[in-house]
């Protein structure tokens, strides 16, 4: 699957729940409780191939998973080249961020950090509408 591939179908699967959230007069604490993981795992056991398996992306204890990708991460299905003049931040690079080549292409590898998985983050980056979020990740376009 592609990175466009999964980024639209998550985009869905995410708006579906949180439309139901809203629908149900959740506050934006309580939408984003409802994401932890062991909730997840319960109520919404298609949401991630990994919760047939009540297994988590990351070993850390509260994981919440209502952005389950980082607003910091950059892909291009074709590769990010040279990162055509793009730089991912450097926090990113400090914390554990590097790249991997593939197919003769760079892509962000960002599997060693939880930063978006810790529940601090996901309020800061809040929005009901998590294409929003993520609308820089995507540099197919550029």
């Amino acid at each position: 699957m592609s990175y466009e591939e999964w980024f639209e179908q998550h985009a869905a699967k995410h708006k579906k729940i949180v439309e139901k959230l809203v629908v149900h007069g959740l506050s934006e604490n309580e939408i984003i409780d409802y994401f932890d993981f062991e909730n997840m795992v319960k109520e919404e056991n298609d949401f991630c191939p990994l919760y047939i398996e009540s297994r988590k992306c990351h070993d850390i204890e509260k994981l919440n998973c209502y952005l389950c990708g980082c607003p910091h991460f950059r892909f291009n299905d074709e590769g990010l080249g040279e990162y055509n003049g793009l730089k991912i931040l450097s926090r990113c690079d400090i914390n554990n961020g590097s790249t991997i080549g593939r197919n003769g292409a760079i892509h962000q590898d960002c599997s060693k950090c939880t930063v978006p998985h810790h529940r601090a983050y996901v309020k800061k980056k809040f929005s009901l509408d998590w294409k929003e979020i993520m609308k820089d990740c995507s540099v197919t376009h550029m």
